[in-house]
C-alpha cells in the first residue's frame, strides 16, 4: 500500500509555498520552524523526491517537482475538505460555520440588512466574514481558506461556478453645481471628457465601470486621480476634483451621507452583476441556494430603502 502524505503536512508545504517565508509559513499553521521545516523534509523523505532546493538562497526555492506537488496539494486538500462539508451539510444545512468573503464595494452597503436577515433565516449558521479585493478572496477559495464569495461579475474565476443575483447599475456622480447636472440623464460618451475618478488598480469596480461606459482603461482624463474606497470617492467629487460612477447599491447603502454630490442615470451604460462563486463541484451548492434567496431579498430592500435622487 502506498504511504500517503498527511493533511498536515500537505497544509505545511501549502503555506511554504504561499507565504516564501518559513517563519511566516509556521505562524500560519500555529507551529514552530522547527515543526513545520521537519514536517517538510518528512514528506520529501516519504516522496523520495527532493521539494525544495537547498542552497545559499534566504527564501525557500521549489524544484519543478516540488512545484506541481504544491498544486497538486491544493487540489488534493480541497477534495478532504469537500468529504467533510458533504457530511456537515447532510447533517445540519446552514447549520455550521460558513466562510464567506465580499468584496469591500459590496460589504458595507449590503451588510446592515443581509447580517439581520440571515440570523433569521439560519439561526444556527456560523458565519464568518472575510473583506477583500477579489483576487485575494478567490485565492482563498481556491485554497480553501473560504466557502463563497459575493461579488461583482464578471471576475476571472478558474475552477468556480457562480451564480448571478442581481444586476447594479451604475450613476454618474457629479459635483453640486455641475454643468452636467443640468441633464435628466447623461450619456456616457459625456463623461469621456471629464475628468473621471475611479478606484486604484485592483478593485473591480474600476474596470467594471469603465467597461459598463465603454471607456478606455488607460489614458482616462482622470488617471491619475483614484481612490480606496467609495467614500474617498465621494468626497473627492463633493470636493470639485472630477465626476465619478457609483453603483446603485452603495447610493442605497447610504455612501453619499449628505455629501454635495448630483446624481444622474446614465442612458446607455450598463451596470455590474452582484453573485456568488464558489468552488465547481462544492457539494452545498443546495446550501448556497438557499442562501442566495436571502440575499436577493437584502439587495432588493436596501434598492427599495435608498432610491436615488439628485441631492
Amino acid at each position: 500500500m502506498i504511504a500517503l502524505p498527511s493533511p498536515q503536512q500537505l497544509r505545511y508545504l501549502l503555506a511554504l509555498a504561499d507565504h516564501g517565508h518559513f517563519g511566516r509559513a509556521a505562524a500560519s499553521c500555529a507551529v514552530t520552524q522547527s515543526t513545520l521545516s521537519a514536517g517538510i523534509i518528512a514528506l520529501e523523505r516519504q516522496l523520495a523526491t527532493p521539494i525544495l532546493e537547498r542552497g545559499p538562497a534566504k527564501r525557500p526555492v521549489f524544484t519543478p517537482t516540488g512545484l506541481e506537488i504544491v498544486e497538486r496539494a491544493r487540489g488534493a486538500l480541497a477534495a478532504l475538505v469537500a468529504v467533510v462539508e458533504t457530511a456537515e451539510a447532510a447533517r445540519d444545512p446552514l447549520g455550521g460555520p460558513l466562510r464567506l468573503g465580499v468584496i469591500p464595494t459590496i460589504g458595507p452597503f449590503l451588510l446592515p440588512r443581509l447580517m439581520p436577515a440571515l440570523r433569521h433565516a439560519f439561526p444556527r449558521l456560523r458565519l464568518w466574514l472575510r473583506e477583500d479585493l477579489t483576487g485575494n478572496l478567490a485565492a482563498d477559495l481556491e485554497d480553501g481558506r473560504l466557502d463563497l464569495l459575493l461579488l461583482a461579475l464578471p471576475a476571472t474565476l478558474p475552477g468556480m461556478d457562480s451564480l448571478a443575483l442581481a444586476e447594479d447599475p451604475f450613476l454618474a456622480a457629479l459635483p453640486a453645481g455641475h454643468r452636467l447636472a443640468a441633464r435628466d440623464s447623461i450619456p456616457s460618451a459625456a463623461l469621456a471628457t471629464e475628468r473621471l475618478l475611479l478606484l486604484e488598480d485592483g478593485h473591480c469596480l474600476r474596470e467594471h465601470a469603465l467597461s459598463a461606459c465603454r471607456l478606455p482603461s488607460a489614458g482616462a482624463p482622470g488617471e491619475g486621480f483614484a481612490a480606496t474606497s467609495l467614500h474617498t470617492l465621494v468626497q473627492m467629487v463633493a470636493g470639485g476634483l472630477g465626476v465619478t460612477l457609483l453603483p446603485r447599491l452603495a447610493v442605497s447603502g447610504g455612501v453619499l451621507a449628505g455629501a454635495a454630490v448630483e446624481l444622474r442615470p446614465l442612458e446607455d451604460a450598463s451596470g455590474r452583476t452582484l453573485g456568488l462563486a464558489w468552488r465547481a463541484r462544492s457539494p452545498r451548492v443546495a446550501e448556497f441556494a438557499g442562501l442566495a434567496d436571502v440575499i436577493r431579498g437584502a439587495l432588493d430592500e436596501t434598492a427599495a430603502e435608498g432610491q436615488p435622487g439628485a441631492t
